[in-house]
């Protein structure tokens, strides 16, 4: 038996030889060994929470998650049932190197055991390793854009007011405010509309980082779109000079009139601020009579004053002047008699013309008093009384001339007289 198998030894291994060859051959004449390349490839990073767990953050650096190209070598039966999903990159974090990199390993989850290679045009990710900071920072909210003409924002409000945010300290460090932001283009409405938080450093750009956790990503904002309206200020004035001096009825303020900004339904009936009585009193004055006013102490409730740049302090001044005399001519034949009996007639004899009457009031008013404005009166049963006589009997008699006018607070000041015939009548 023994002789039968080493018999012609030689020409068997050529025979076992020329078959294997011929097999090879056949082989990869019929499924030849073909290359095939798929693009951006994702690599999984494994075993992650071994850098988080220790209190620290990574960040991948210079796109190394994922690999622009990866190569496969394999029979042309093998490459034509694999695609891109079936391409498996890994990087398990149980292989970080003291340079902070990790091994890519490339596999595919179908027939891998008959690939003849897979590779990659990098072969490691690249990480940035660095403790983990968590700050907190007031949430802050604006408005970008401009309302419509006639309106402007009010209070600007926020569900919450504080959030919570974590990361690389590198990142962290530099973040100083927190703000959401909306966008009021046109609005004339209050408006409620959920916004996305933004971060930025000190010098306002923005920062954005894969690696930041936010406590809160979008926060509810409330703004309220105010109707404007200009209106004036009123004051009534109270009390009375001292004894010749007057007030002028003249109050003037360091502004006339102010903007005012509420809802339209609070503005419907609002014409003016009117200032209660007291605030400008001018018993006893001499002079002007000034008072510094916070406007804001007036306002009706849920109206703002819409001005910048102006607080809403004012000063009003009530006008007072020393009163000044005057004479004012006036024609005899315009002064009437009251008390004349029927049977008496009176004639004025001296002066013949006219009678001047001395009166007291504000300048800017006696100056342009006319003696049409002036009612001149004699009246005789006053001055019987005062003479002491009990019936009018016929004479001549110097008689008190009583002046009045229709102007306020002017006045008589001097007692005029003229003379008087009386006659009676047959």
């Amino acid at each position: 038996m023994k002789n039968k198998l080493t018999a012609n030894l030689g020409l068997k291994i050529a025979s076992f030889l020329c078959a294997a060859v011929l097999w090879l051959v056949v082989t990869n004449i019929n499924d030849p060994i073909a290359t095939y390349r798929v693009n951006d490839v994702p690599v999984t990073i494994k075993n992650a929470n071994l850098i988080t767990d220790r209190g620290q953050v990574y960040e991948v650096l210079d796109g190394t998650d994922t690999v622009d190209v990866v190569t496969i070598s394999a029979p042309r039966s093998i490459i034509d049932s694999l695609d891109k999903s079936n391409i498996v990159a890994e990087a398990d974090v149980n292989d970080l190197t003291n340079v902070d990199t990790v091994a890519i390993k490339f596999s595919t989850n179908k027939y891998n055991d008959k690939l003849d290679s897979i590779r990659g045009n990098i072969d490691s990710v690249k990480l940035s390793i660095e403790d983990k900071q968590t700050r907190s920072l007031p949430l802050k909210s604006i408005t970008t854009g401009e309302v419509r003409e006639g309106y402007m924002v009010g209070d600007v409000t926020t569900e919450q007011n504080l959030i919570r945010i974590s990361g690389p300290q590198s990142v962290i460090s530099r973040v100083t405010k927190a703000q959401a932001e909306v966008d009021v283009s046109g609005f004339i409405n209050t408006i409620s509309t959920d916004s996305n938080i933004r971060l930025y450093n000190e010098d306002g750009e923005e920062i954005v980082s894969n690696n930041i956790e936010k406590s809160i990503s979008k926060v509810r904002v409330s703004v309220d779109i105010l109707e404007l309206k200009e209106i004036p200020i009123t004051c009534k004035v109270t009390g009375k000079p001292a004894e010749g001096y007057g007030y002028t009825g003249e109050v003037s303020f360091t502004r006339a009139s102010v903007t005012v900004a509420a809802r339209s339904k609070y503005l419907t009936r609002l014409d003016a601020i009117e200032l209660p009585e007291g605030i400008l009193d001018v018993t006893g004055a001499t002079e002007d009579v000034t008072a510094l006013i916070d406007l804001n102490d007036y306002l009706p409730t849920n109206v703002i004053l819409a001005e910048e740049n102006f607080e809403g302090k004012i000063n009003a001044v009530a006008r007072v002047e020393a009163e000044q005399e005057r004479a004012v001519r006036i024609p005899v034949g315009k002064i009437l008699f009251e008390g004349l009996p029927d049977d008496y007639t009176a004639v004025i004899t001296e002066p013949a013309n006219e009678c001047s009457v001395t009166v007291t009031g504000l300048p800017t008013v006696i100056d342009e008093l006319t003696a049409e404005q002036v009612t001149a009166v004699i009246n005789l049963n006053t001055w019987l009384e005062t003479e002491g006589l009990e019936e009018l009997s016929e004479g001549s008699y110097w008689m008190p001339v009583n002046a009045t006018t229709a102007v306020e607070n002017v006045r008589q000041s001097k007692t005029t007289e003229v003379r008087v015939h009386i006659i009676a009548q047959e």
